[in-house]
C-alpha cells in the first residue's frame, strides 16, 4: 500500500523551499519597508531640530528681513499662502465637486465624460512646473505682472483633479440599491445625485477636499511663474504676493543664518499643516467607514 507525502511536512524538499522564499521575500519585505521608514524620520527629525528654534511669536507678527539685517518673520508669506489657498480651494472646490458628479452620473453614457475622466487623469500627473508655466503664458504674460490671482488659478488647477476624482470614487461606493429606491419614489435624477447620493458620501468628498488643499499647500514652482513673492506685507491678491514655498527656497540657498532659520521654521510650518490635514482627512475616512 503506497502512501502520499504529506505537502504540508517538514521534511518535503518543496514545502522547505516554498519556505525559504516566503521567509526571504517576508525579511526583504520588512527590510525595505523599515529602510523607507527609517529615512522618513530622520528627515521629520532633522526638520524638528532645525525649525523648532526657529519658532517663536516674531515668526507670526514679523514681514520678512532686508538681506543683511537681523530678525524678521513670516508674516507676509504666511498670509499671503493662506490668501492664495483659500482662493484655490474656493475655486476648485465647487467645480471638482460637480465635475466628479457629472462623472459618476453620466461617465458611463457619454463620450463627453469620458474624455473628462481621461483628462482629469492626465492633469493629476502633469508636473506642477507645467502647469505654472501654462497659468504664466495665459493670465502672468497678458497682464504683464504677477499677481496672487494668477498663483491661485494655478494652485486650483492642481486641486480640481484631486477633487474631481475622489468625487467620482466615492460616489461609485454608494450602493445601486439607494439609488433604485429613490428612482421607484419618482425622485429626478439630479435630485438623486445631489441629495442622495452625494450627500451619502459627504465626509469622503470633504476628504477629497482636504486632501487637494494638502497637496496644493507646499507647491512651489506654478507660483514662482505666477504669484512670484514680495518682501513688504500685501493683501492685495492683484500684485505680486508672498507665500511660504517660494520664500523657503529662497531663504534656504541665501547665506544668511537668520534667513536659514526662518526656511526651516517655514518648513516645519508646512508640513505640521500638512500632517493635521491628512490626520483631519483619515479620521473622517474612518467615520464614514464606521457610519
Amino acid at each position: 500500500m503506497s502512501t502520499t507525502a504529506d505537502p504540508f511536512h517538514s521534511d518535503n524538499p518543496i514545502y522547505k523551499n516554498r519556505l525559504l522564499r516566503h521567509r526571504i521575500g517576508i525579511s526583504l519585505s520588512i527590510f525595505a519597508m523599515a529602510f523607507g521608514i527609517g529615512f522618513l524620520f530622520w528627515i521629520l527629525a532633522v526638520l524638528l531640530i532645525n525649525g523648532l528654534g526657529a519658532i517663536d511669536i516674531e515668526i507670526f507678527t514679523r514681514t520678512t528681513p532686508a538681506p543683511g539685517s537681523e530678525g524678521g518673520g513670516l508674516l507676509n508669506p504666511i498670509v499671503g499662502s493662506l490668501l492664495m489657498v483659500g482662493t484655490a480651494t474656493l475655486i476648485s472646490t465647487p467645480i471638482g465637486i460637480f465635475a466628479g458628479v457629472y462623472l459618476a452620473e453620466y461617465g458611463h453614457e457619454s463620450k463627453f465624460a469620458q474624455i473628462t475622466r481621461f483628462v482629469t487623469d492626465i492633469m493629476l500627473s502633469a508636473p506642477s512646473i507645467v502647469i505654472g508655466l501654462f497659468v504664466y503664458a495665459v493670465i502672468v504674460a497678458n497682464v504683464k505682472h504677477f499677481s496672487g490671482w494668477a498663483g491661485s488659478v494655478a494652485i486650483a488647477l492642481i486641486a480640481i483633479p484631486v477633487v474631481v476624482r475622489t468625487t467620482d470614487n466615492m460616489l461609485q461606493l454608494v450602493p445601486a440599491s439607494l439609488r433604485e429606491a429613490a428612482f421607484a419614489l419618482g425622485a429626478p435624477r439630479w435630485k438623486v445625485a445631489t441629495f442622495i447620493r452625494l450627500r451619502a458620501v459627504k465626509a469622503g468628498v470633504v476628504t477629497g477636499i482636504l486632501l487637494a488643499v494638502a497637496r496644493i499647500s507646499g507647491e512651489t514652482a506654478p507660483l514662482l511663474f505666477t504669484a512670484l513673492s514680495n518682501q513688504f506685507f500685501s493683501s492685495d491678491m492683484n500684485r505680486p504676493m508672498a507665500n511660504l514655498p517660494v520664500v523657503i527656497f529662497q531663504f534656504a540657498m541665501s547665506p544668511y543664518e537668520n534667513w536659514k532659520s526662518l526656511a526651516w521654521g517655514g518648513a516645519l510650518l508646512i508640513t505640521v499643516s500638512v500632517l493635521g490635514l491628512n490626520i483631519l482627512s483619515r479620521s473622517l475616512i474612518r467615520q464614514n467607514k464606521t457610519t
